[in-house]
């Protein structure tokens, strides 16, 4: 761990690519800006988001890290997460993408049937004598 000791402090795949493409971006935007270039301020937002976009799709493909400590044996920054398949619990972006632990290690089961009163003939009024 170097310097941080026992720490995880988060270094990923994931997480390196989407800062790097989201600082070029906030780099390119800025100096379009100076520059007065509305095209260099679209391609610097089009690449903030890409890299927003980037990390993302490489966190679903285990390459990024679920929220809280890792074991320390997949603590270095490109060891894949084996976890990422099934979805980590409390995570935005698994939850966007439809990996939801809970709902996988629930057993599927239908909900108990509730009876259902019967519908009165057609014709007949309830409370009211027949006759």
């Amino acid at each position: 761990m170097g310097a941080h000791g026992d720490h995880d402090m988060g270094h990923t795949v994931a997480g390196w690519t989407g800062t790097a493409i989201v600082v070029l971006g906030s780099a390119v935007a800025g100096v379009a800006l100076i520059a007065g270039s509305a095209p260099g301020l679209w391609v610097g937002a089009a690449l903030t988001v890409l890299g927003a976009l980037a990390a993302w799709l490489l966190h679903l493909a285990g390459r990024g890290k679920a929220t809280g400590p890792r074991p320390p044996g997949r603590r270095h920054w490109r060891t894949p997460d084996p976890d990422a398949r099934r979805g980590h619990p409390d995570c935005l972006g698994c939850r966007l993408a439809g990996r939801r632990p809970d709902r996988a290690a629930a057993p599927a089961t239908a909900p108990a049937a509730t009876p259902v009163p019967a519908a009165p003939p057609v014709g007949a009024r309830a409370g009211l004598p027949r006759g």
